[in-house]
C-alpha cells in the first residue's frame, strides 16, 4: 500500500479545494474512482415509501451523479433532438437548484448507449461536462450557479458506438482520455481556463468507455489509461510524459475503467457482450514494462467497474455472474450468480455492496469470504447507472428520476 503521505498528495491531486473532512462524490464511482464509502447512515433494504425523496429528471441518461456541498449535478439527453441537459439538485430535499440546456445533434451509436452517458465531475468551483458528436468532441466548465465559463471543441470523434468515458479532475487540470478510431490523444487541460496544459498523440483504434485513475506505483502517482491500441498506460499528470505502458494485453474493447488497488492496476477488456481477459499488474522502478501479477480469461466484467475492498476484488460480468478474488494473486474465494443483467458498476457502502441492475433493482451483498445477498431493492424503472453516495445517503440515477435513501 501507498504511504500516507503519497495517500494524502493523491486527495489532494484528486480534489483540489477540499477543506471539509468528508471527502465528496466528485467524479465516477467518487474518490479515485474506487467505489468505496464509509457512510453508515445507508440502508440494507428500503420500500418506496422509505424514499428521502424522488426527482424526476428533464431528460434520459446513463450518467452518474456527482456531488460537492449543498449540489448534485447529473446530465441529461433528449434523444430526438440530441440536446444535452446539466441538472443541478439540491442533494438534501431533491429540488432543482437550476438546469443549463446545450444544444448537440443526433447521431448513431450503440443501442445500449446515450447522449447523457459521461459521468460529470466537480471540484470546490466548477463541474465539466463532456459529450460528443461526430463534428466534435465538447469540454466544458459550469460554476456551481450555472454559469458557463470555457468550452473547448476538441475536434471530431469517431466510434461506432459513441463516447462513454469521463474527464476526472486532477491538481489544476482536467484529464481527459480522447482515444477513438479517428485522431486520438489523452489530453489535460487547465480547469481555470480550459487551455491545453499537455496532449498526448495516440494511435486510432476501437474507442474506450473506460475511465482514467491515479495509481502510486512507488514513484509518485500515475495517471492510468486503458485502450486497445496501447493497452494500460501509465502517465505523469505534471507532464504527460508517458512513464511505462503495457501493450497488446487488450484484443478489443475497455468498457469498465481500471482502478488501483493495493499497489496493483487492475483492468479488463472485451468482446461483444461478454468480458475475455482482466490482468491486475505491478510496476517496477527498473522496469520498463510492469509484472502481470492476475490474469484471469473467465467470468470477466465488460461493462461493471471492478471492486477491491479488504485485500478483495469483487467482479460482476453483464450476465450477473459475480466473483470474489483475493487480491494480492487472484485466487478464487467464491463465485455466485444475481438474476438480473448489469451496466451499472457495484460500489461499497460501509462494507456492504450495493449495485443496480438494468432493470433498476439495487441488490445488496455481503463483503467476505463467502456469498450473501443481503437485500433487493426494486425501484421499478430502468438504470444504466452506478449510484452516489452523500451525506450519508445513497442516490440512485434511473432513466427518469434521481431517488435518494438513507440518511438521519
Amino acid at each position: 500500500m501507498p504511504h500516507s503521505s503519497t495517500l494524502l498528495f493523491l486527495l489532494w491531486l484528486a480534489l483540489p479545494g477540499l477543506v471539509s473532512a468528508d471527502v465528496p462524490w466528485s467524479r465516477f464511482r467518487g474518490l479515485n474512482g474506487n467505489g468505496i464509502s464509509n457512510a453508515e447512515t445507508v440502508p440494507i433494504s428500503w420500500k418506496p415509501s422509505d424514499f428521502k425523496w424522488k426527482t424526476r429528471l428533464p431528460g434520459s441518461g446513463h450518467s452518474s451523479p456527482v456531488i460537492w456541498n449543498a449540489r448534485l449535478f447529473v446530465t441529461c439527453s433528449e434523444k430526438k433532438t440530441g440536446d444535452r441537459t446539466l441538472v443541478c439538485l439540491n442533494p438534501h430535499d431533491g429540488k432543482l437548484l437550476w438546469k443549463r440546456d446545450f444544444a448537440a445533434k443526433t447521431h448513431s451509436q450503440h443501442q445500449y448507449n446515450n447522449y447523457a452517458s459521461c459521468s460529470p465531475v466537480v471540484d470546490a468551483e466548477r463541474v465539466y461536462v463532456l459529450w460528443a458528436t461526430p463534428e466534435q468532441v465538447t469540454l466544458l466548465a459550469v460554476t456551481h450557479q450555472g454559469h458557463e465559463i470555457w468550452r473547448r471543441d476538441l475536434g471530431p470523434f469517431k466510434s461506432m458506438h459513441g463516447i462513454g468515458t469521463s474527464p476526472i479532475v486532477v491538481g489544476e487540470m482536467v484529464v481527459l482520455s480522447n482515444d477513438q478510431a479517428g485522431e486520438a490523444s489523452l489530453i489535460a487541460l487547465d480547469r481555470r481556463t480550459g487551455k491545453t496544459r499537455w496532449k498526448i498523440n495516440r494511435k486510432s483504434g476501437l474507442t474506450p468507455a473506460s475511465t482514467p485513475c491515479l495509481h502510486d506505483d512507488g514513484r509518485g502517482p500515475r495517471l492510468i489509461f486503458t485502450s486497445t491500441s496501447h493497452g494500460i498506460t501509465a502517465v505523469d499528470p505534471t507532464d504527460g510524459r508517458v512513464d511505462w505502458q503495457l501493450e497488446k494485453v487488450f484484443l478489443d474493447r475497455c468498457v469498465g475503467s481500471p482502478i488501483s488497488a493495493a499497489g496493483l492496476v487492475v483492468a479488463s477488456f472485451g468482446f461483444g457482450t461478454k468480458g475475455t481477459r482482466m490482468v491486475g499488474v505491478r510496476a517496477h522502478p527498473n522496469k520498463p514494462e510492469p509484472d502481470i501479477v492476475i490474469d484471469l480469461k473467465q467470468t470477466v466484467p465488460l461493462t461493471c467497474t471492478p471492486l477491491a475492498y479488504q485485500g478483495r476484488l469483487y467482479c460482476l460480468t453483464d450476465d450477473g455472474r459475480i466473483t470474489c478474488l483475493r487480491l494480492t494473486n487472484g485466487e478464487l474465494l467464491w463465485r455466485d450468480k444475481l438474476p438480473s443483467r448489469f451496466f451499472g458498476s457495484p460500489i461499497c457502502v460501509n462494507g456492504r455492496i450495493y449495485v443496480m441492475s438494468m432493470d433498476g433493482e439495487v441488490f445488496v451483498l455481503a463483503t467476505g469470504d463467502k456469498f450473501e445477498l443481503l437485500a433487493r431493492n426494486p425501484l421499478g424503472e430502468l438504470s444504466y447507472a452506478t449510484p452516489a453516495v452523500g451525506f450519508g445517503r445513497l442516490y440512485l440515477r434511473t432513466q427518469e428520476h434521481v431517488i435518494c435513501v438513507g440518511g438521519k
